[in-house]
């Protein structure tokens, strides 16, 4: 007998067409505010997951996400950044999505629906045992995703699952499931919605959480962001003035000599110490 899928159930809302703009507002976001809640119910489930994780990346091992439609593309945005704001290579966080990379911009029709198809984008990473395979779909039956999992667990590889629905196929397939119960969408089915957003929060969770124990942040500031703009050069030159005590200038000048607010912070430093010595 099917799984009942929370996620498919009827909205608390109806006749959605009559409502004026402010009503619609109103209600969906006193919708919103349940997700944080939701998140929170499993925090243990998440924290079990980036332990795992952390340890398998300390022995050289990668994080790929897995999924269809907005649940992969909620795990490549979370991988894309990865890089900038933690100056990890662009190899250690990877998000695959069904139907590949035009499935980013416009669905691939049935693309989720070939069971064997994520196994095998995997295996063009040379996906291997220290590695780690969250598998993301909200509604916890993609076939992309479960059999992608499925052959993982067979070949001695962890995985994880993000999913809404209790009971789900992803939910008993992944070793460390996050099931997020969020509730009937405000537009029925409509997963993009409280769905991603819990989604996209536990993903924030994972790889920050992740990326701090891997020494990624100090303090609590983002030492190996990279550089791309103007931006970001003020910010990182601001970390090298707190993290220094000098001035303006002479922070942009050592951050554009070291190319990294984490470089230029600890060069400073040695030259101290050895000053000392």
């Amino acid at each position: 007998m099917p799984v009942q899928r929370i996620t498919e159930s009827a909205s608390r809302y109806d006749h959605l067409e009559r409502m004026s703009t402010a009503e619609l507002l109103q209600h969906m976001n006193t919708e919103d505010r349940t997700v944080p809640e939701a998140v929170a119910e499993v925090l243990p489930a998440i924290e079990a997951l980036v332990d795992a994780t952390v340890e398998r990346m300390r022995r050289g091992g990668r994080l790929f996400y897995l999924g269809a439609g907005t649940s992969g593309r909620l795990g490549i945005v979370d991988a894309s950044e990865c890089p900038p704001t933690f100056g990890v290579p662009h190899g250690m966080v990877i998000g695959l999505i069904a139907g590949g990379d035009s499935a980013i911009r416009k669905a691939v029709e049935f693309a989720e629906d070939d069971r064997e198809q994520g196994w095998k984008d995997l295996q063009e990473h040379n996906v291997g045992a220290d590695d780690v395979v969250i598998g993301i779909a909200a509604s916890g039956g993609t076939p992309y995703v479960i059999g992608a999992l499925e052959r993982c667990n067979a070949a001695g590889i962890l995985t994880g699952g993000i999913t809404c629905n209790p009971g789900s196929a992803l939910a008993t397939t992944a070793q460390h499931p996050i099931v997020v119960v969020v509730g009937p969408e405000f537009v029925t089915g409509s997963t993009r919605m409280k769905s991603g957003t819990a989604q996209k929060l536990v993903l924030n969770m994972i790889s920050t959480s992740v990326m701090i124990q891997l020494g990624r942040v100090k303090g609590n500031r983002m030492v190996d962001m990279q550089l791309s703009n103007h931006k970001l050069i003020d910010r990182g030159t601001r970390m090298v003035m707190d993290g220094l005590g000098v001035d303006y200038a002479t922070a942009n000048a050592l951050l554009k000599e070291y190319g990294s607010v984490r470089k230029a912070i600890e060069s400073r430093k040695d030259q101290g110490q050895e000053q000392g010595q």
